[in-house]
């Protein structure tokens, strides 16, 4: 008897961390793939496509986030991201949560729960006091510009963007270039935001973007197929 109720209590405790998934199961499969590629450590806020990935330190039993928009009446649990080395040993684990951005809102205020201790984010500096509820908040402000897509700008001329933390080397590569990412990288014209423009002849074309020796498809671009060499890559045509 005494097992059977530390395994149950064990499960109590568990469970609330990969509560989440449920709330990612609407959400295509190489997006979030994409996005899980690019967390590595607790750090601010990051939208990436039309999500917002939030992350916190993996040394707590249990951490949860509550939304303005939801009235912060719902806890949603982060989920665990562990790193592995090449014997298969766990050398790094992050807690992640991963929302789909709310219609209409440039802005989010929301608030942690790290072992049932309501906090501000620790790793967000972005404050504000909420006088109606007497609170601290942690803010997240979201850019919705629609020239922050890739997309054909001119007859024969397709602008890459890719948003993501600052600081990376990105690179594009598909069909137009036989898949020889060396050959363009996009310049970081602001903060977080990279782009280039490159001319292409009337016609379809896959594309990736790519990090070091990672490839993954572009998660603002809807529009993604299997390439006939079987790979996953979004997809662009000019006309």
């Amino acid at each position: 008897m005494k097992r059977i109720l530390i395994l149950f209590l064990s499960i109590l405790i568990i469970l609330p961390i990969y509560s989440a998934t449920s709330d990612l199961l609407d959400a295509d499969s190489y997006g979030i793939n994409t996005i899980l590629s690019q967390i590595s450590s607790p750090k601010s806020p990051q939208i990436i496509g039309d999500y917002v990935v939030f992350t916190a330190a993996s040394n707590a039993r249990h951490t949860g986030i509550v939304f303005d928009f939801e009235n912060f009446r719902t806890i949603h649990s982060f989920e665990r991201l562990n790193t592995y080395d090449y014997d298969g040993k766990e050398v790094d684990s992050v807690l992640f949560y991963i929302l789909k951005l709310p219609k209409n809102s440039n802005q989010i205020s929301y608030r942690l729960i790290i072992d049932g201790l309501w906090t501000v984010d620790p790793n967000n500096t972005i404050k504000i006091y909420d006088d109606d509820i007497k609170t601290e908040l942690s803010r997240v402000i979201l850019n919705r510009k629609e020239e922050m897509i890739t997309k054909v700008v001119e007859s024969n001329t397709v602008k890459f963007i890719y948003s993501g933390e600052s600081g990376q080397k990105i690179r594009v590569g598909g069909s137009f270039t036989n898949w020889d990412s060396y050959i363009y990288q996009l310049a970081e014209v602001t903060p977080g935001l990279y782009e280039i423009e490159i001319p292409l002849a009337s016609g379809t074309y896959y594309y990736n973007f790519y990090k070091g020796v990672n490839s993954f498809t572009d998660t603002k671009n809807p529009d993604k197929a299997y390439t006939p060499d079987g790979r996953v890559a979004s997809v662009i045509s000019i006309n």
